[in-house]
């Protein structure tokens, strides 16, 4: 018959998806993860593997809680425009939330890293990319559609709005508030091509 586990795993896993997001990966320890989620070193490897497969967990945590309204925003306004001004928006108020780190953890756990982290970088760096070929597929189907001229360069407009994304959380970890990331935001929203 299987031990039960004397502590809640998903509180376990949200305690590491804090320390990841504020500290990043290579510089999270498992010391420090034993330590914010009360559990010893092997209760840690029996329910999550070692620290790289907890960090993966962590990370599709963090992208079904704290970062899916890039998801949601993309699948629910009716015109790439609107959501992208509301991503942008969301972002400012999520990036900056007191109640977790500031910033965004796929854009902002695993800058710096060594060699030996180099599978984790690149699960980040996917992520991210993943996220601008979503906002240029959505970009394109509006081309197609007539809502944006045909000379639309949707590629372009992704990578500037990826990048002002990743901007806004550098931006909130340095100290910026909602109000700043807000007018980041509608500055931004001045770039859209007109229909």
């Amino acid at each position: 018959m299987a031990r039960r586990r004397a502590f809640d795993r998903d509180e376990a896993l949200d305690r590491a998806l804090h320390a990841f997001w504020r500290h990043g990966y290579e510089v999270t320890s498992v010391a420090e993860l034993t330590a914010v989620m009360g559990i010893r070193p092997p209760s840690l490897y029996a329910a999550f593997g070692d620290k790289q497969r907890l960090f993966e967990e962590t990370l599709r945590r963090y992208q079904e809680t704290y970062g899916a309204f890039t998801t949601r925003a993309l699948a629910e306004e009716p015109t790439a425009r609107q959501a992208v001004e509301r991503i942008l928006y969301e972002a400012a108020a999520e990036y900056t939330d007191p109640g977790h780190p500031h910033g965004c953890m796929v854009i902002s756990a695993a800058v710096n890293c060594g060699p030996e982290s180099s599978e984790v970088e690149e699960r980040l760096r996917l992520a991210r990319e993943s996220a601008k070929a979503a906002l240029r597929e959505r970009v394109e189907r509006d081309v197609t559609a007539g809502l944006l001229p045909p000379s639309t360069d949707a590629a372009a407009l992704a990578t500037y709005y990826a990048a002002t994304i990743q901007g806004m959380s550098t931006q909130a970890r340095d100290g910026a508030g909602r109000d700043e990331l807000e007018q980041v935001a509608a500055l931004a929203m001045r770039a859209w091509p007109e229909g």
